[in-house]
């Protein structure tokens, strides 16, 4: 009978964890969609970065004739 009783409480333990461990999963998954989100909305609206004229960068070497 202590050795079933044993059993029980180990296999509630297990649940636990495994319920403990989804929840932290879940939740990391979370804040990376809320931080790949947050990033997109920046740079959507973000203008840094971003010449400030309209024209072709030109190139840093001059080509070889």
């Amino acid at each position: 009978m202590f050795e079933y009783e044993l059993q029980q409480i180990r296999s509630a333990e297990l649940i636990r964890e495994a319920q403990n461990y989804r929840l932290a999963k879940e939740a990391l998954r979370g804040r990376r969609a809320a931080r790949r989100a947050d990033a997109r909305r920046s740079a959507h609206n973000d203008t840094e970065g971003q010449g400030h004229t309209h024209r072709p960068r030109r190139h840093r070497f001059a080509r070889a004739a």
